[in-house]
């Protein structure tokens, strides 16, 4: 193994759905130096639709290397690798010249495929006797490949190659068409157990219309992807030849970077999409038919329940009212979420009685395709801090559901948590999970925790670290740990146990009538 200088730095290339961040790390995980470019440029040409040039986000990446080398330029000499890690799902079609035939379909995008490649009978029959004939139509349809094909044929038939926004950026970098098996999230034929694209004789590729050769080259975390090509280092001002190494998605970064590489402890990640993770070696599905994804350690899983919509609740909460703390956080020179995070405090927790279900995108499984959110119990008493601390319980709730979804099907129960997200730099956020999962509850020492969980990737895949479990032990801590306070996790028990857990259920025949006479959400 290499012995690491003192001086040995790795570059975290971290594209999100808001921004792409340019992070320098030590080997002990502080961050060192920082540039970030936000995205301010999603188009979309029908209502529901979400792209983006995906050029732009090539040049957006090369922009934030550029500011970061401005002010940190004296560091180049100390870098020993880059990863990339980036927002899931998020695809794109190029042709034999590397160009994009089209902009990226972001995973927020809704377009569906209306008609969708032929399953053998004998597929179908097994789908339908297990139950599940709806979700694998849902797959069909959902799967961006099966929309090209069907919408924008003579573009498919020049697709050389389909990459996630991974595969797109590791090819930019290293001109080679080569991704990491950790970024493998999408509606793709990737076969979740054994961790590779799927067999010859795996349903999925009579579901998806993909052939083998239009997917990238998979290479396992901390593998060598290539190195920066002469073009790639013109762009972003990174040497060339610098190795480019496998890191995974950013939820999986995201979970290593705070510190949460057993099952043992939890991991929320309080984004734009809400989840609760654990990483494992043991693949299980928390909810059936819904596998686990690739972890940001070779070989093993991250098994996760998502609120699709999650934080981008609190954003529309504060969008749509929340414009009075703005203003005044602006005039007095201080962040919004302090004054967010006093309006939370004015109110007791269990807001009243007033209960929030999150659910305001549908599901696949649970919940189902027909799902609305709700919230129940108003009265007089009630102001909009009551709602946004509702809508706060309400999200920690949903991820506590998930929580015993996963300790079911582990048989490993979970005694602490991490949270990561922009909800982790709330106080109000952090000590209300703590008291509704009746767990500490922890903040990392860096809210760029999925840009860690990448140079973590790095650096064992380099040999600055030994391994996996070195390298979290020196490059992860814990900055604040919010213990449970007994006479409100008692109360969120009650709440919980006797009212949330039965909302669903109750209120699922409700959606599916409201679904009927209005049409929306539309389930064709």
């Amino acid at each position: 193994m290499t012995m690491p200088a003192p001086d040995d730095l790795l570059l975290s290339l971290d594209c999100g759905t808001q921004s792409v961040r340019a992070l320098l790390f030590d080997l002990q995980g502080a961050l060192v130096g920082k540039a970030q470019v936000h995205f301010d440029d999603y188009r979309a040409p029908q209502p529901g639709w979400l792209e983006h040039d995906a050029e732009g986000f090539w040049a957006a990446t090369a922009q934030a290397c550029r500011q970061l080398w401005a002010s940190y330029g004296h560091l180049k000499p100390a870098l020993r690798g880059v990863a990339v890690t980036t927002q899931r799902g998020t695809v794109i079609p190029i042709d034999a010249e590397g160009k994009a035939l089209h902009p990226a379909l972001i995973w927020l995008d809704q377009r569906k495929a209306q008609r969708v490649p032929t399953v053998a009978p004998w597929w179908r029959a097994a789908f339908k006797a297990a139950g599940v004939a709806d979700t694998i139509r849902y797959f069909q349809r959902e799967a961006e490949a099966n929309w090209f094909a069907e919408c924008e044929p003579a573009l498919w038939a020049k697709t050389h190659k389909f990459l996630l926004l991974s595969g797109w950026l590791n090819f930019r970098l290293t001109g080679r068409h080569v991704d990491s098996v950790g970024a493998q999230v999408g509606y793709l034929p990737f076969d979740f157990k054994r961790l590779a694209w799927a067999r010859a004789w795996d349903w999925k590729w009579q579901a998806l219309a993909l052939a083998p050769d239009v997917l990238p080259e998979l290479l396992p975390v901390g593998a060598t992807l290539g190195q920066v090509t002469r073009a790639a280092a013109a762009d972003t001002g990174i040497p060339e030849g610098l190795p480019v190494i496998a890191a995974a998605a950013d939820k999986a970064c995201e979970i290593l970077g705070a510190g949460a590489p057993t099952p043992e402890v939890g991991a929320l990640s309080y984004g734009t999409t809400a989840t609760v993770n654990v990483t494992t070696r043991r693949y299980f599905e928390a909810l059936p038919w819904v596998p686990p994804y690739p972890a940001a350690v070779p070989g093993q899983y991250s098994s996760e329940v998502q609120i699709f919509r999650g934080y981008w609740m609190v954003r529309w909460f504060k969008e749509q009212f929340g414009q009075a703390e703005q203003l005044a956080a602006e005039q007095a020179g201080i962040v919004p979420e302090s004054l967010f995070d006093e309006m939370v405090a004015t109110v007791p927790p269990g807001s009243m009685g007033l209960m929030l279900q999150p659910f305001w995108s549908p599901g696949i499984r649970h919940p189902g395709p027909d799902a609305k959110g709700a919230v129940i119990g108003f009265g007089d008493v009630h102001t909009k801090a009551h709602l946004y601390r509702a809508i706060l319980e309400g999200l920690a709730y949903a991820l506590r559901d998930g929580r015993e979804r996963i300790e079911k099907r582990s048989g490993v129960a979970m005694r602490e948590l991490r949270v990561s997200g922009g909800g982790s730099q709330s106080d109000a956020a952090m000590q209300l999970t703590a008291d509704i999962f009746n767990l500490p509850t922890s903040r990392p020492h860096t809210y760029e925790t999925s840009g860690l969980g990448a140079a973590i990737d790095c650096a064992v895949g380099l040999g600055l670290h030994r391994d996996f479990d070195s390298a979290v032990a020196a490059m992860t801590r814990v900055a604040r740990t919010f213990e449970p306070i007994h006479a409100n996790a008692a109360l969120y028990e009650a709440l919980y146990t006797r009212v949330y857990r039965h909302m669903y259920e109750r209120l699922a025949p409700l959606y599916t009538e409201i679904q009927r006479i209005t049409g929306y959400p539309r389930l064709d």
